[in-house]
């Protein structure tokens, strides 16, 4: 069964979102995010944020779950 199907975001993540997702999937921190994907550590947080609004979530752990669930993490 394809969760993603049962369960879609209301709003989609981007594709710079669903990068920062995976990479918190791996246990990166802000920094080394920000360092890995050549932007700013503002512009990382902004991602994040933007991760929990349209996922319905409030921690990294929570974002990483749904993530999973909804068949995000590579």
């Amino acid at each position: 069964v394809n969760s993603a199907a049962e369960n879609p975001l209301p709003e989609p993540l981007t594709n710079r979102e669903l990068e920062v997702l995976n990479l918190i999937a791996v246990g990166h921190r802000n920094q080394a995010i920000a360092d890995s994907l050549h932007i700013a550590l503002t512009t990382t947080k902004a991602h994040i944020r933007h991760i929990y609004e349209k996922m319905a979530v409030q921690s990294r752990t929570q974002a990483v779950a749904r993530g999973r669930e909804l068949g995000l993490i590579q």
